[in-house]
């Protein structure tokens, strides 16, 4: 009888810790949902899971496999805690033990245009074809794979009196897998990327984020068996492949029209003009930058995304922006040795930005190492200097950089101009 008790009493006591671990869980992941409905960052920016609460069982692995804490646990159910933060690489679909998670574009709120493609990657445009986040795909890997398969399409295609068999748009994973694959195939080919750096989405990750959780194949190289591979390996990675196959990548070029001629396409771009059979659109969702389109923005000293903040030390920089990655910017910048910093937003406050950047904001402000002036907006950029209008008063402040923090313009009205048609997806796969 007195063993009974004791194995009544130990069960009691295992219950009773897990109920309070629960509890707290629940407390804790409540708090985080709140303040990201309360900020504006409860809408998701693109591919990301939903939950089955018919089947999930609250075991926590999906929360476990996401390395951006954006899913949590809360009234027992597994829920999307930090939209803002999902980047779509699925992980957590992959790790829930009941698959009660499915990946999906857009809400029943907010929509996202996705192009019609064939399972050939084929537009609605007889000869252009979309692989990779453009067409939805957010996962390294899966872009990776259409761009091989995508590339497959092409090269069955009737050749044509082009300049190039195929014109590659983009520099991403679905891109430069595209683009080993013309090298194998022998096929003549362009790949263009529009800025200055090839990994696309990936390399505007934060340091050390995981980028890739599964193996992928790429022609020329085999199977790369890549597992929880962090952004800064995979990037190293990509490099080291594009110089071991002598891959041409044209960097800083930007695509700006495609017209059907005869039985090929004029593809023009800020550098040039060219023919091609086919055209491969590989680019990402990110869009061009948005611009500031005021005097002295074509300057050298202007840039559109920060790389590292350690090459600014001891100059003066000035932030354009107001949302995160504008904040985390100036963040970054006003820690780095005698570097003064100025982040200027054209609103009277910040929304729509996470808490803890909001908070850090502040600190750094009252620390005195950078200086937030709202209500502000560029007028000029000069070699050694910029104004801004302040509050309807134009002042002139010392710099050394201009970092535009402003989002992008998306390429659908291109696209949609070029004649692809597009589906609108509210939550759906």
């Amino acid at each position: 009888m007195s063993y009974i008790l004791i194995y009544v009493a130990v069960g009691l006591v295992v219950m009773s810790l897990y109920v309070r671990r629960q509890r707290r869980i629940h407390n804790t992941h409540s708090a985080e949902l709140k303040l990201a409905v309360q900020s504006g960052l409860a809408e998701p920016p693109s591919l990301h899971p939903v939950v089955d609460f018919s089947r999930c069982m609250g075991s926590g692995a999906c929360v476990k496999a996401c390395p951006e804490g954006a899913l949590g646990v809360v009234a027992g159910k597994a829920t999307l805690i930090n939209a803002s933060a999902c980047i779509g690489h699925g992980a957590c679909m992959a790790a829930c033990p009941v698959e009660s998670i499915k990946l999906v574009f857009g809400t029943e709120k907010r929509g996202i245009d996705i192009p019609n493609v064939t399972p050939q990657f084929e537009t609605s445009v007889p000869g252009i074809f979309i692989a990779g986040e453009l067409g939805g795909m957010g996962l390294i890997r899966k872009a990776a794979e259409q761009g091989r398969q995508a590339m497959d399409s092409i090269r069955k295609k009737k050749g044509s009196k082009a300049d190039f068999d195929v014109f590659i748009v983009g520099c991403g994973p679905a891109g430069l897998s595209a683009g080993l694959s013309a090298i194998h195939h022998k096929m003549r080919y362009k790949l263009i990327e529009q800025e200055d750096s090839l990994g696309g989405s990936v390399y505007h990750y934060p340091r050390q984020k995981i980028a890739m959780t599964a193996p992928v194949e790429l022609d020329l190289i085999g199977t790369v068996k890549f597992n929880d591979v962090q952004k800064e390996t995979l990037l190293a990675f990509w490099l080291d492949v594009v110089k071991k196959t002598s891959l041409r990548i044209a960097f800083r070029e930007r695509m700006e029209s495609v017209e059907r001629e005869d039985d090929h396409f004029r593809v023009r771009t800020n550098q040039g003009s060219y023919t091609a059979g086919s055209v491969l659109l590989a680019m990402g969702r990110r869009g061009t930058p948005r611009k500031l389109e005021v005097p002295g923005e074509e300057s050298a000293k202007v840039a559109y995304r920060l790389a590292d903040p350690a090459q600014y030390a001891g100059q003066s920089v000035l932030v354009v922006g107001g949302g995160d990655s504008a904040l985390e910017a100036a963040i970054a910048l006003s820690q780095e040795e005698d570097t003064d910093v100025i982040l200027s937003y054209r609103s009277a406050a910040f929304s729509r930005v996470k808490q803890k950047n909001r908070s850090a904001l502040e600190q750094q402000e009252k620390a005195g190492r950078l200086r937030v002036l709202l209500n502000s907006t560029v007028s000029t950029i000069q070699d050694r200097h910029v104004d801004l209008d302040h509050d309807g008063v134009v002042q002139r402040f010392k710099n050394d950089v201009v970092l535009v923090c402003a989002g992008g313009v998306l390429p659908t009205p291109l696209l949609q101009q070029i004649g692809i048609r597009f589906d609108t997806k509210f939550g759906t796969a």
